[in-house]
């Protein structure tokens, strides 16, 4: 019986990038997409695969007779000499080569890894290795650069020889993603420039050069090769270059300048801090330009299959870091505009006024009956996102200047909701028209996402009840907008939210043996999906809530069969299709449960807000700080710490910048630059204990806030001008 078509696994492997640069390997630094079960191995450079083989060996070598002969030049960095090549280094097989036993890796800072390898096979015959060769891997927008370092404590010279192996298959990211074997590597040719070889290959699009200083390249066998000698208590720095360009991608790094200000956080429970301090590493290696608007700043949705703008994902992840300054939502919010739909196209899903899903370099197409274009529409939730963002980025101080040539595009957006809901009987709602194009369409958008209470799939079309939230908020942000800047129909929008607001009341609410709580969806029928899922999660920070239901909310979030997890479940333990690792029915996605924290926190529901961040807390750790896509659902009395998704991003955009929501949701902070004024509600006694954050940015100006292990507020350093109001929230 065949198997179908499995995503490739990732989470054991080694991720080091730089946006639109991204390499993914063995935890010993080699990777090899041909070998089995090896998955997306490569380097990919956007969405091509440039480096599908590159692999490090050695061997014993034996010194020719009295002193070396033709000694290279010194290896830059080292304490000892690379040696000219060895007169038989082509004459031995391919078993005379041996792997280097990996001991250790880890992340370096943005864009850095470090690998350490064991050279068992040299050295003294001993049982305590006394060869080792480390790597140091960094990677730049276009450039893999590595430092192999050989370094000897054994008693007598060690002689080696040290072989690369490298290929290229030129694949796109959807042929990796499908799970089909890498094609056959593109042909390297070689050249010799100086003392440097150089392997290269490409297309009309794609260049690859492979160069190392000191080795001798062999395009027939594509592998470069030093021979050395290290004598003992010494080093030898080796050093290995990719360089890749291409001329058809669609996006590029973003500019030097940084694009926020890092904040420096310390708290009792040294968890937050650390988490916070790999995500931002993280976001800083995921920021991102289009080629069509190189000055504009977003952030790449996540790796390896979302390495480019995503309508959604790169709004709330923007939305997210507004406390490090507003720059990001700025190139984010100028980067989607540029592409807002004008005309109606159901092959695209394009329609006037509406925000995109994602671009891609080509027809994205997984061999599985998924195939979307390059630039495609099919997103329900990216255009009321987008108004929310230029609203909060309005709020936290961008300036006016900066607004006023997006509001032509507020104006579109705010005109694709009115439409949208007129077609959908007063409710946005989605259907794929195409029928290779997304199922679902909202951030929940695997085809098996939205299910009813006993576990069966629900028929598109559907209205999320989190899609209604979000439309509600960005119609009185809306309002506000056009209000500030002397633009019509403010009314008009406030009305539209107070309209939503009453038939989502009467038509989403349902009821089980547990009490009253929003349906996840309306089926095509308008029937509700009555699965008890997170959906609700998103609905309490959009207003769309009164007290009461607010309320109804935070105690099903707060329930076990929710929250007994390494964070929020995306549905319920009890829900009939449940299942821990199903990707969007039982799994926890660390950006699901910040929106539910923010919108707890923001209507005083401090307990269970807190139940959630040590969800969070509790399963960083267990991923370095560095928070995946998403992992298992199982309870936190079940497993000893959270079981993977095997297919999940990492990093993933949105998840790093939670970090960024979960410490902004305990100090309750709620600016509004344009009233002068600076709210600060507190989470009450913080589950993080005592918490210090020292450079935030609030109306391009520094912004300090302390808070006490009591959860009062003990100093505040505001920028001038600003009113501040503290409160001390209740625990509920």
């Amino acid at each position: 019986m065949t198997s179908p078509q499995r995503q490739p696994l990732l989470h054991d492997l080694s991720v080091t990038l730089a946006a639109p640069t991204v390499v993914l390997s063995e935890p010993d630094g080699n990777l090899d997409a041909a070998a089995p079960g090896a998955g997306v191995h490569g380097l990919f450079h956007a969405d091509i695969r440039a480096l599908s083989l590159l692999r490090v060996t050695l061997r014993p070598d034996h010194a020719p007779s009295g002193e070396h002969a033709g000694k290279a030049p010194p290896a830059a960095g080292g304490d000892s000499e690379a040696e000219g090549e060895a007169e038989d280094t082509g004459t031995r097989t391919d078993e005379d080569w041996l792997p280097v036993v990996a001991a250790m890796n880890a992340a370096d800072g943005p864009g850095r890894s470090r690998f350490v390898g064991l050279a068992q096979a040299l050295g003294d015959a001993v049982p305590d290795p006394t060869v080792r060769v480390d790597r140091q891997r960094t990677v730049t927008p276009g450039r893999l650069a590595e430092q192999l370092t050989v370094r000897s404590s054994a008693t007598k010279p060690v002689h080696l020889a040290i072989r690369v192996e490298v290929a290229g298959d030129l694949v796109t990211l959807e042929h990796a993603k499908a799970g089909l074997p890498p094609r056959s590597p593109a042909g390297p040719s070689s050249e010799l420039l100086s003392d440097a070889g150089v392997l290269r290959w490409g297309d009309h699009a794609v260049a690859v050069a492979v160069s190392a200083p000191g080795a001798t390249p062999d395009a027939e066998h594509s592998t470069l090769t030093w021979t050395l000698t290290v004598k003992p208590g010494e080093n030898v720095d080796l050093h290995l270059a990719v360089e890749v360009s291409d001329t058809a991608a669609v996006v590029t790094a973003a500019g030097h300048k940084p694009t926020w200000q890092r904040p420096h956080v310390t708290a009792d429970d040294r968890r937050l801090p650390a988490l916070v301090s790999q995500s931002l590493d993280d976001l800083h290696s995921l920021r991102m330009a289009t080629a069509a608007s190189p000055g504009d700043t977003f952030l790449a949705a996540g790796i390896p299959w979302f390495f480019t703008l995503f309508g959604r994902d790169s709004l709330w992840a923007a939305r997210m870091l507004l406390p490090l300054g507003t720059d990001l939502a700025l190139g984010t919010l100028r980067t989607l505009a540029a592409q807002q739909g004008t005309r109606t196209d159901p092959a695209t899903e394009e329609e006037p006024g509406k925000i995109l899903h994602e671009i891609r370099r080509g027809l994205f197409d997984d061999g599985q009956g998924l195939r979307l274009p390059p630039v495609y529409y099919g997103t329900v939730d990216a255009t009321p996102l987008w108004i929310c963002l230029l609203h909060d980025a309005w709020r936290w101080g961008l300036p006016t200047d900066d607004i006023e040539p997006l509001l032509p595009a507020l104006t579109a957006a705010l005109g694709w909701i009115d439409a949208a809901a007129q077609a959908g009987d007063g409710f946005l709602s989605y259907i794929d028209h195409t029928g290779t194009g997304l199922a679902n369409q909202g951030w929940k958008d695997s085809g098996d996402a939205a299910r009813y209470a006993d576990g069966r799939l629900a028929e598109a079309p559907l209205a999320l009840a989190e899609v209604q939230g979000y439309a509600y908020e960005a119609a009185l942000a809306g309002a506000a907008l056009l209000d500030a800047f002397g633009l019509p129909d403010g009314k008009r929008w406030r009305t539209f939210a107070a309209d939503l607001a009453d038939r989502f009341r009467a038509r989403f609410w349902v009821a089980d043996q547990h009490g009253p709580y929003p349906a996840m969806a309306l089926d095509g029928s308008g029937r509700p999906v009555d699965a008890v899922a997170s959906n609700m999660g998103h609905l309490l920070a959009t207003g769309i809530l009164n007290t009461d239901e607010s309320a109804a909310v935070a105690a099903r979030l707060a329930a076990p069969d929710m929250s007994d997890a390494y964070g929020l479940r995306t549905m319920s333990s009890q829900a009939g299709g449940f299942g821990p690792l199903r990707y969007h029915c039982g799994t926890v996605w660390p950006h699901d449960t910040a929106i539910a924290v923010t919108g707890l926190a923001r209507t005083g529901h401090t307990e269970a807000a807190a139940r959630l961040i040590e969800g969070i807390l509790a399963a960083a750790p267990a991923f370095d700080y560095r928070l995946p896509e998403l992992w298992g659902g199982d309870a936190r009395t079940d497993t000893p710490a959270p079981v993977p998704y095997p297919a999940a991003c990492q990093p993933q955009a949105w998840s790093a910048a939670a970090a960024i929501a979960l410490m902004t949701a305990l100090t309750g902070m709620e600016p509004d630059v344009p009233a002068g004024r600076l709210h600060l509600r507190p989470t009450g006694p913080l589950p993080v204990g005592a918490l210090t954050v020292q450079g935030l940015t609030l109306a391009g100006e520094q912004l300090d806030i302390a808070i006490g292990t009591d959860g009062r507020i003990e100093s505040v350093t505001a920028p001038a001008g600003l009113i501040v109001e503290e409160h001390t929230a209740p625990r509920s």
